[in-house]
């Protein structure tokens, strides 16, 4: 038998050669959806178009199916609801989320679908570059700078837009990915186990348009933002719980010397504690303090088996697109 040696055609020469699925997450797109698939399907010939519905009261079923789309259905409110559905029921070697609203770019998804077979990436996001001021709402634009950033802070700086909605997965990826989340927090989840397991990622700047005429935003600036950033801050707990109960600990010896403080100087000069139930709560914040850090230990420990777990999934679907070896 001869040694091993790699194959004289790789086998990611092109997009063309493999599955491409477009998944489409809709809600009352009735105005835009038929945009949406006749554009990817010029964009990427051959790729399959699967509009998923969610309980939408317009014609979005039958203006897809017109427009040459697969139509699912989801009864589960909820974009992240829909996302888990659709990664689940389709199956391909390449996935491109997108929204149904026509504000993303559909051909720079030939870029972005090179970049991840290229790089031999399992994530690509599609990084917005407004094309006019109605694109992005003030808040919104706000919003999104204050979370990339804190993402960054948390788990590593790797994208510059981590609620974008336009993005191409390895097929790995998406057969590994848990998703949780049940709404609009389903593109912070996305990003972040990506980071959290340290997957090779990429981005590529894409066009941002306003929504064409007659289609309404289904996001809530304040509702959905504060649902973000609650998925945000339950990823940090769950994901870094040793920082998370640290600092807590930090916080309760914090308050707990200024409490005490006070306490010692009166018993030093003194000889008694005249302000018992301070001495107490004194106490009582350093105990917590001991407790909120064993908590933080102990969860360290589950959160680092979990992760292995989360791994191990992840490694048990063959690399996407690189050079695969055998024996002659």
């Amino acid at each position: 038998m001869r040694a091993l040696k790699e194959q004289d055609t790789p086998p990611a020469v092109s997009a063309l050669t493999r599955r491409v699925a477009v998944l489409v997450p809709c809600y009352n797109e009735e105005a835009a959806i038929a945009q949406v698939v006749e554009q990817f399907r010029a964009a990427i010939p051959g790729a399959v178009v699967h509009v998923y519905d969610n309980n939408s009261k317009d014609r979005t079923r039958e203006v897809a199916q017109a427009a040459g789309a697969i139509v699912g259905n989801e009864a589960r409110q909820g974009k992240g609801h829909v996302v888990r559905r659709m990664f689940a029921d389709v199956e391909a070697d390449i996935y491109l989320l997108v929204d149904g609203d026509a504000t993303y770019d559909a051909p720079s998804a030939p870029k972005m679908i090179e970049k991840l077979i290229d790089e031999n990436l399992d994530m690509v996001v599609g990084c917005r570059v407004e094309m006019g001021h109605e694109s992005y709402r003030r808040g919104h634009r706000f919003g999104n700078r204050l979370f990339t950033g804190f993402v960054a802070h948390v788990f590593g700086r790797s994208f510059h837009d981590i609620l974008s909605g336009y993005r191409v997965f390895s097929r790995r990826f998406v057969k590994s990915f848990p998703a949780l989340s049940t709404g609009f927090e389903i593109e912070t989840e996305l990003t972040v186990h990506a980071l959290e397991l340290g997957m090779p990622v990429g981005e590529v700047q894409t066009p941002y348009f306003a929504r064409p005429e007659g289609s309404e935003s289904k996001l809530n600036t304040w509702r959905d933002g504060f649902r973000i950033l609650w998925t945000i801050f339950n990823l940090y707990r769950g994901e870094r719980p040793l920082q998370f109960f640290g600092l807590l600990a930090g916080i309760f010896v914090l308050l707990s010397v200024l409490l005490a403080t006070p306490v010692v100087i009166t018993y030093l000069e003194q000889g008694t504690v005249p302000r018992l139930p301070t001495a107490i709560l004194a106490m009582g914040m350093m105990m917590l303090a001991f407790l909120s850090l064993a908590s933080g230990l102990i969860l360290d420990t589950v959160t680092r088996g979990r992760r292995e777990l989360k791994r191990l999934a992840y490694l048990s679907h063959r690399a996407p697109f690189g050079v695969e070896r055998r024996a002659d």
